[in-house]
């Protein structure tokens, strides 16, 4: 894990460091101050290779960064953390981001659980619905853009009600005969939000389907107030999984549609596009306080093999009153 750079120092002769917001493998992120905008605020994504790189393999990766940092540059979407600056310094790669303030969705969720409540389903939707602007969006640019590490705690609420999708840093440009496409690369994902295609890392077998089941993910956890169980569990179990109503009843049956949808384990079995998830997300749901008393299948299912006498009963009833009447 590479060295945090100490606070004051300055990069590019502009940046001063006010400390680290995280860190990881390949490098931090800062928190910093633009000194040719006094009172600019930014967030600095340092990407630091291993000290004992080649210098070839350096050279190539600093081409892939420029490469890829410009085409984050020209983003420009009110639910993404605006990259307005690029540079290297002693080895390391930077990329300036624009700092957003509040809270993740990962610390609000677990709020919620600690009062033992639920966050509101509408409030959980108009985010859902900000989320999937942003992904439409990242989708649409030519070449596509995949985030690929979705989860409550890349997602931030700031002070005015806004949903960022943050944690933008190196990405991966891959080309083959079809298309073009360009991965923001986060490691390998968070297990809970990462479909089977994404598990070997192998960039050719992802696509926007990969962005979508994080996503389901996402919401299934803002819901329920746990992560899913993770892809390689459910392929060894496909019980494992439980369906977001059976632990929260308010859920709405359309938006647990929509969430098991994105949830499919086969890319070809999720929902073609986020658009289509938006849809069904809003498609027929219920008021909060009615959602309980709709039973899911397995309880109708349940419900019907347990008064399966009495259903017998009442059917033997109805056809004597209709015998008589006529």
């Amino acid at each position: 894990m590479a060295k945090l750079l100490p606070q004051q120092t300055i990069l590019k002769e502009r940046y001063k460091v006010a400390g680290p917001i995280g860190q990881g493998g390949m490098g931090a992120v800062y928190r910093a101050e633009d000194m040719l905008l006094p009172g600019r605020v930014c967030a600095l994504k340092e990407i630091a290779p291993d000290a004992d790189i080649n210098p070839e393999m350096l050279t190539q990766l600093q081409d892939q960064f420029r490469q890829e940092a410009a085409v984050l540059a020209r983003l420009d979407h009110p639910n993404l953390p605006k990259v307005s600056d690029y540079f290297s310094q002693n080895r390391r790669e930077y990329l300036v981001m624009d700092f957003v303030p509040g809270h993740d969705l990962r610390e609000i969720v677990d709020q919620a659980q600690k009062k033992e409540q639920y966050l509101e389903e509408k409030k959980v939707l108009n985010w859902a619905d900000q989320l999937c602007d942003a992904l439409s969006y990242l989708h649409k640019q030519t070449p596509t853009i995949l985030h690929r590490d979705i989860k409550p705690s890349n997602i931030k609420l700031t002070p005015s009600g806004l949903i960022k999708l943050v944690d933008f840093g190196l990405v991966k440009l891959l080309s083959t005969d079809e298309a073009r496409t360009v991965t923001v690369i986060q490691g390998r994902g968070t297990a809970a939000y990462t479909p089977l295609e994404q598990y070997g890392g192998d960039d050719a077998h992802t696509s926007t389907r990969t962005d979508i089941y994080a996503l389901g993910a996402t919401l299934y956890h803002l819901l329920t107030g746990k992560p899913p169980a993770t892809a390689r569990e459910r392929f060894l179990d496909p019980e494992a999984l439980e369906t977001p109503r059976s632990i929260n009843p308010r859920i709405s049956p359309g938006v647990e549609r929509g969430i098991l949808k994105a949830l499919a384990l086969h890319p070809d079995d999720r929902l073609a596009d986020v658009e289509a998830l938006q849809e069904l997300l809003h498609q027929a749901n219920v008021p909060a306080s009615v959602a309980p008393l709709i039973l899911t299948q397995n309880e109708l299912a349940t419900a019907l093999r347990s008064n399966l006498g009495l259903i017998g009963v009442l059917i033997g009833l109805l056809t004597l009153a209709i015998s008589m009447t006529g």
